[in-house]
C-alpha cells in the first residue's frame, strides 16, 4: 500500500538534545490513519527524520491492516481465510488459517478461563442478534426493538467454546457446532495493537505510542518531555460526554497499555433507555454495572480482554481478579459517577 495511505498526518513537533549515552538526536513525528478496525489509529514517536518515522509507521500500519483483515468477522479478502471463513465453514470443515488467527484463539481461550467465562469469543450468535437490532434501532430509532430474549437464549446454546477445535499441527480452526459463530471483537483490537507494536520495536522503533481507536499501547519514553520523567501522558474518556471535562485522569505510562470500556462506546436507545454494546453472557442483557473500566497493565491484547469482562463483573469480583494479577490496575466508575480503584491505580496518575 502506499504511503499516502498512511500520511494524513506527518508534523515534526521539536528537536530533541539528548544525553550523550542516549542515541543520536530524534525528532518527534506523528501519523493517523482510518483505514484499519473501522477507527482512527494514532502513532506518536521519534526517528533520526521523517523517511525513519514514515517506515515506522508503514510498518505499523502493514501490521494492523493485515491483523483487521484476518480477524474480520464481516467481509471476505481475496487469498485470505479469516474469521468470517472459520464462521462460514462452522459445522462442514475446518479451515486453514494464519498462525496469528490460532495465536488469538490461544489467548482468548486463556482469557475465558481467567475471567469465569466472561470473555468467550464464541458468543457470536448472541452477540449477532444484538448487533441486528441495534443495527436496525439506528436506522429507525422510532421502531427500535430489544431482541426477544427467547431468541437469545436460544441462541445461547450454540456457544460453547470447547467445540472451537485448534489443530496446530494442520493449522486449522473447526468449529463443531454449525448454529455456533465466534466474535473477537473483546480482544482483536488490543491483540493487534500488542503485536504491531512488538513488531515495530523489533525493526528498531524503540520510543512511541500507537492508540488504535482508544487502544494504547506505549513503549520507551517521550524524549521531549520538559521534566526528569519522560513517561507517555494517556487520557482516560469520561463517560460522561456532556461534562466539560474530556478525561478522568491523565495516566503517566512507560511500556505499559490502557484500554477503556464503556456505556458510551456504541449504543442505541429503545423507549428512551439506552442499550450499549456489551453484553453480560449470564444474563445475555447489556451488563448493567459501571460505565466505564479502565485496564492498565503490560500487554495491549490482556488489557482489552480485561476491560470487558471485568466490565461484565460486580465490582468485588473484578477487584479480586485484577489484584490477583502482576502489573495489572483498573478504575471502575460507578453507574451514579463514582469511582473505585485497584490498589495501586494512583501510582500512574499525573
Amino acid at each position: 500500500m502506499s504511503r499516502k495511505v498512511i500520511a494524513v498526518i506527518l508534523m515534526m513537533v521539536m528537536i530533541i538534545n539528548l544525553n550523550a549515552c542516549s542515541k543520536a538526536e530524534e525528532k518527534r513525528y506523528e501519523a493517523s490513519f482510518l483505514d484499519v478496525f473501522d477507527t482512527m489509529t494514532t502513532l506518536v514517536g521519534y526517528a533520526k527524520d521523517k523517511e525513519e518515522f514514515t517506515q515506522y509507521a508503514q510498518i505499523i500500519h502493514d501490521q494492523l491492516k493485515e491483523y483487521h483483515e484476518l480477524y474480520d468477522i464481516y467481509n471476505n479478502y481475496d487469498g485470505i481465510n479469516n474469521i468470517k471463513t472459520i464462521n462460514d465453514n462452522a459445522g462442514i470443515t475446518p479451515v486453514k488459517v494464519d498462525q496469528k488467527i490460532i495465536d488469538l484463539i490461544k489467548l482468548s481461550q486463556q482469557a475465558d478461563r481467567l475471567t469465569d467465562d466472561k470473555i468467550n469469543i464464541a458468543f457470536g450468535a448472541v452477540l449477532s442478534v444484538w448487533h441486528k437490532y441495534r443495527t436496525d434501532g439506528l436506522e429507525d430509532p422510532y421502531n427500535a426493538k430489544l431482541p426477544p430474549m427467547e431468541e437469545l437464549k436460544e441462541r445461547a446454546q450454540h456457544t460453547n467454546i470447547n467445540d472451537v477445535i485448534i489443530d496446530e499441527a494442520e493449522s486449522t480452526v473447526y468449529l463443531k457446532d454449525p448454529e455456533m459463530s465466534l466474535d473477537v471483537g473483546a480482544i482483536a483490537k488490543g491483540y493487534a495493537t500488542e503485536m504491531s507494536s512488538q513488531y515495530a520495536q523489533s525493526k528498531g522503533f524503540t520510543n512511541g505510542m500507537l492508540s488504535v481507536g482508544g487502544n494504547v499501547r506505549t513503549f520507551g519514553s517521550k524524549l521531549d518531555s520538559e521534566s526528569k520523567d519522560r513517561s507517555w501522558r494517556v487520557g482516560i474518556q469520561n463517560p460522561d460526554v456532556e461534562s466539560k471535562d474530556k478525561n478522568l485522569y491523565v495516566l503517566n505510562l512507560n511500556d505499559y497499555s490502557l484500554v477503556t470500556s464503556g456505556v458510551y462506546e456504541r449504543y442505541y436507545t429503545v423507549d428512551g433507555k439506552q442499550y450499549h454494546h456489551i453484553i453480560d453472557p449470564n444474563t445475555l442483557m447489556p451488563a448493567d454495572y459501571f460505565l466505564s473500566v479502565s485496564i492498565v497493565c503490560k500487554d495491549s491484547g490482556m488489557a482489552d480482554a480485561l476491560s470487558t469482562s471485568v466490565f461484565n463483573m460486580p465490582y468485588e469480583d473484578g477487584l479480586m481478579l485484577i489484584e490477583s494479577l502482576e502489573d495489572t490496575e483498573a478504575l471502575w466508575v460507578l453507574k451514579d459517577g463514582s469511582r473505585k480503584y485497584s490498589s495501586d491505580f494512583n501510582k500512574f496518575i499525573k
